[in-house]
């Protein structure tokens, strides 16, 4: 199996502004060549608003999934990241994971975050989605969704661990950025996975600072990359080879209680 090179790029975003978003990424990407998969923040071209009214867009008609197609392609890389969308009446922090070829999976934020009035105007998705891509099993969260290791427990289905890479996409401030460092090894340790968690820097409309802090983890719990503070494009590749070993020399996730929480 092939490693996966991921390309983090952890930016300041533009609050509701989405052509000033889409273009400073036009500007980062200019740098990013030979990668897999590239994660931009949770709701990329707006900033964790919630004017989801005025902001949303539909699957089936969005300028904004349309520009992340076109990235895709143009970078022959996967992106994963989150905006508002309109369904049915019902507002979603939506993940969306765009391959070259054009394909979309979608996961919608399950743990809304409520000191923000999110759970006020999103409705929470209800189910896990784990994506197939280049051989990778990739488990697809958000944010808020990092505190909640329910979401994300792994383990086994027919002898073959459910997921090999957990990705969180984010807008995570300062105040509690030690929570963020704790926790993705956390979640990399008990679930004995990579996990890549990609913040955004900069000061929103809201008042809150956020410093980056973007990082990859490996199965051990330890860093691979740490973006600090700063606007930063970084590519790091992970091994699956590496993966396999440390998993038949500890077989922890033969004992796990596995069970996919959209059955």
């Amino acid at each position: 199996m092939q490693d996966l090179k991921i390309t983090l790029i952890q930016a300041d975003q533009f609050w509701e502004d989405k052509k000033a978003n889409l273009k400073h990424y036009e500007a980062l990407l200019q740098s990013v060549s030979e990668t897999n998969l590239i994660l931009l923040p949770e709701m990329f071209q707006t900033g964790f608003s919630m004017n989801a009214e005025a902001l949303a867009e539909q699957m089936e008609n969005s300028l904004s999934i349309e520009w992340l197609k076109v990235q895709a392609a143009e970078k022959k890389a996967a992106l994963y990241t989150s905006l508002i969308i309109e369904e049915n009446g019902n507002y979603y922090n939506r993940g969306v994971f765009v391959e070259p070829n054009g394909k979309i999976s979608t996961y919608d934020k399950r743990k809304l975050f409520g000191m923000a009035d999110e759970s006020i105007h999103f409705r929470a998705g209800d189910k896990e989605t784990i994506v197939e891509y280049l051989g990778w099993k990739i488990n697809l969260q958000i944010c808020y969704d990092l505190r909640f290791p329910e979401n994300c427990r792994n383990g086994e289905i027919d002898g073959q661990p459910a997921y090999d890479l957990l990705l969180y996409v984010a807008n995570w401030p300062e105040r509690r950025i030690h929570h963020w460092s704790a926790l993705l090894p956390a979640r990399a340790i008990e679930n004995q996975c990579y996990v890549a968690g990609l913040n955004r820097i900069g000061k929103d409309n809201t008042g809150l600072n956020y410093n980056g802090q973007s990082k990859l983890i490996n199965l051990l719990g330890e860093e691979i990359s740490n973006l600090s503070e700063l606007e930063s494009v970084n590519t790091i590749s992970i091994n699956y080879s590496e993966m396999r070993q440390l998993r038949e020399r500890l077989p922890f996730l033969k004992d796990s209680n596995y069970r996919s929480l959209d059955n």
